[in-house]
């Protein structure tokens, strides 16, 4: 299952979410969303677990819990919409 984790504190890293995971099973990845330009997180990320029924107790165990030092909003990932293709404003 794919897991949106949401209201990420700047400075969690890959590790700190795949470690706050792993205590409720197997984690496949874990990323932080980078900002392209900066460089910096955008205070988002995602996890892989490929497990249902741990996915589904990480959820409940980890939303609105603290890690470092904001509370997490972590909830099943929604299929990305499809978007338009971008057009070059030359």
């Amino acid at each position: 299952m794919n897991i949106y984790v949401g209201n990420l504190a700047y400075g969690v890293t890959d590790d700190d979410l795949r470690h706050a995971f792993s205590a409720s099973g197997e984690v496949s990845s874990a990323s932080i969303i980078m900002d392209k330009m900066s460089g910096e997180s955008k205070g988002f990320g995602f996890v892989e677990m490929p497990n249902q029924a741990q996915a589904e107790a990480a959820i409940k165990a980890l939303n609105e819990q603290p890690l470092k030092g904001r509370n997490m909003r972590v909830n099943e990932a929604r299929p990305r919409e499809a978007r338009p293709p971008r057009r070059n404003s030359y």
